[in-house]
């Protein structure tokens, strides 16, 4: 990794904006291309969903061909250094799925059998609780695995049960921890957010605490991986939620995106500070993936927080789109869904066409639930719309706490948009990018969640050990 704080940093140069799809907390649909405005391709009308890379895994592990299905798969291996998955059982999904011929189909189907096989009792005898615990949190995951990709398989209307299996296993897993996680729904507009607030112990104690917070694809299961297992075994508190586009409030209540993150984790805040057993002088606040741009966002209005983790730094998801895609938007409404519907969609290969439905259902109601219907959705202006309000180029000045951008080399999805933030912060500031040197390349580094962890709170004990 390399590392840079504020007073070290000598004036890198600006990367250009690149593209690629916009990132997702748990997992990706493709690699991205990167191209100066020099070198971009002249936009077209018939978009393409992504750019497949040459190499899926640049500087090791390939399961996939695919760089779509390869980030997932790495997702699923990378977290069983934390116990939510187990390496004999995704490479043995693996083979089942390049056997089978890689496809949405056979991936969203493989990853359900194995979640359903690990929801029953092992055959070897009568489970004990921290197989029945462990067992779950697996199912989860590979729940998790299949629901990524449910939508361009046969059966895109199973989404919404496919989100309640892996949630019941979820929650099947914490009610076996030790202590249990304290449950509660945070008031949040007409719809509260779900919350599970895990502690090392039930003494009471007064402790450091962090707000975990997911991306525009991830699951719980993922929070677990990128931060409350970590959390714990340092005696910190950690809070996992989901918020409008993500889980519960996605799926189920139909709640997506909002730019006004701040208005999210104030109430995450208030809650918190009710608690003998949080230290509300020492309340982090982390965000995976696109969170990297919601996390900061709220930081810079909600001064309660005391550090700020992006991971990684991103300033525009809406950059994140190839610019074939960004080239539909116009100022007109109608004209933007005419191009969209006349001239981009009929042109769409049925990958491509899976792929924006996934990139569009966390910024749209319509929009999932005719991917559901396995339609297309017709309303590209006003989603569009939404991830563009996403910017944060112009609050990030206002962000005052303590803060750390991560980075990853070969970023797919904000290259250079990580750099760009640090630059922009005037608050107290540190630099890391994660490497291919140790195998923690690529967007969240998917093969090294326990090197990431191991920055993420030497640096926030470093942080908040004075406070």
């Amino acid at each position: 990794m390399t590392n840079a704080s504020a007073d070290r940093a000598s004036g890198p140069t600006r990367r250009t904006t690149l593209t690629g799809l916009v990132g997702g907390a748990g997992a990706l649909l493709a690699a991205g291309c990167s191209a100066s405005p020099a070198t971009a391709p002249t936009p077209r009308r018939t978009a393409r969903a992504y750019a497949s890379a040459s190499d899926p895994t640049p500087g090791v592990m390939t399961l996939f061909k695919d760089p779509a299905f390869n980030f997932n798969g790495l997702l699923a291996l990378g977290g069983s250094g934390y116990g939510s998955a187990e390496v004999g059982e995704v490479l043995t999904a693996v083979n089942t799925i390049n056997k089978a011929g890689l496809s949405a189909q056979s991936y969203t189907e493989t990853f359900k059998t194995l979640g359903d096989q690990l929801r029953k009792p092992p055959s070897s005898g009568k489970p004990d609780t921290q197989t029945t615990r462990f067992r779950a949190l697996r199912a989860a995951q590979y729940y998790a695995q299949g629901l990524f990709f449910v939508l361009g398989s046969d059966t895109p209307g199973s989404e919404e049960a496919l989100y309640k299996a892996g949630r019941g296993a979820w929650d099947a897993f914490c009610e076996r921890c030790d202590p249990v996680p304290v449950t509660a729904r945070v008031p949040y507009g007409k719809t509260p957010l779900p919350v599970w607030f895990f502690r090392p112990d039930s003494s009471g104690e007064r402790r450091p605490t962090v707000i975990l917070t997911n991306g525009s694809d991830g699951q719980n299961v993922d929070m677990w991986t990128y931060g409350v297992a970590a959390a714990l075994q340092r005696g910190w508190n950690a809070l996992v939620y989901d918020g409008p586009g993500q889980g519960q409030l996605l799926f189920v209540d139909q709640v997506v995106f909002t730019p006004r993150w701040e208005n999210v984790v104030t109430p995450l805040v208030d809650w918190l500070s009710a608690r003998r057993d949080v230290d509300t002088g020492k309340i982090a606040l982390t965000g995976l993936s696109m969170a990297g741009d919601l996390a900061p966002r709220a930081a810079a209005f909600e001064r309660r927080i005391a550090a700020l983790v992006a991971m990684p730094g991103a300033l525009s998801p809406w950059l994140g789109f190839p610019p074939e895609i960004r080239e539909i938007l116009t100022p007109d409404k109608e004209k933007t869904n005419a191009i969209w519907n006349k001239e981009v969609v009929p042109g769409l290969s049925p990958a491509e066409a899976a792929t924006l439905k996934k990139r569009f259902e966390p910024f749209s109601a319509p929009a999932m639930l005719a991917a559901r219907a396995g339609k297309m959705f017709t309303d590209f202006y006003t989603p569009a719309n939404l991830i563009k309000s996403l910017d944060i180029t112009d609050v990030v000045s206002r962000i005052k706490m303590p803060t750390l951008v991560l980075d990853y080399e070969f970023e797919q999805f904000y290259p250079g948009q990580p750099r760009q933030m640090f630059e922009k912060l005037t608050a107290p500031k540190d630099y890391v990018k994660l490497t291919a040197a140790t195998g923690a390349q690529l967007h969240c580094s998917p093969m090294a969640p326990q090197q990431h962890c191991e920055v993420v709170f030497d640096w926030l004990d470093e942080k908040l050990s004075g406070s």
